[in-house]
C-alpha cells in the first residue's frame, strides 16, 4: 500500500467508483493519483454483487399491528 494519506484515500475512493460502476469519476480519480505521483491500478471490472448473509429473514419479529381509532 502506500504511506500518503491522499493516495491512500484516492485508491479507497476509486475502488467504490468502480463498483458502483461510474466510470467518468474513475477517469477523474485517476487524474488525481497520477498528479500525486501514483499510477492508478489496471483492474477497471467491479466485483461481483455479494450475497445475503442470511437465507431467511430472522424469526422472532411481528408485523406491528395497524391502529384502529
Amino acid at each position: 500500500m502506500t504511506e500518503d494519506p491522499m493516495v491512500a484515500a484516492l485508491l479507497r475512493e476509486r475502488q467504490s467508483l468502480v463498483q458502483s460502476g461510474l466510470t467518468d469519476r474513475v477517469a477523474q480519480v485517476d487524474e488525481q493519483l497520477k498528479a500525486h505521483g501514483h499510477t492508478p491500478p489496471a483492474d477497471d471490472k467491479p466485483a461481483p454483487a455479494a450475497k445475503p448473509s442470511r437465507a431467511t429473514a430472522p424469526k422472532g419479529r411481528q408485523q406491528k399491528p395497524a391502529e384502529t381509532t
